[in-house]
């Protein structure tokens, strides 16, 4: 992976938060924290936004489209 430095302000108290946990070795340095930070609030904004376009979902209309076909298919499945 590909990195570039950049610069970034940030409050002193949550620096002063963040050199603690380098120093108590929860990350390896401030910039791993902050690219870890940073990962993770993607990945809960990506989640978000899925959870968002599901409940625009009818989940009648989706029912239906699930069992669509379906009553011709168990007539061809095998005897259990």
């Amino acid at each position: 992976m590909r990195t570039v430095k950049i610069a970034v302000t940030i409050d002193q108290d949550l620096l002063a938060r963040l050199d603690r946990l380098v120093e108590e070795k929860q990350f390896a340095n401030r910039s791993r924290a902050v690219e870890e930070a940073i990962r993770d609030k993607l990945e809960r904004l990506g989640k978000d936004r899925l959870a968002r376009e599901c409940a625009k979902l009818d989940p009648r209309e989706e029912k239906a489209l699930a069992d669509e076909g379906l009553e011709t298919d168990l007539e061809t499945w095998p005897e259990y």
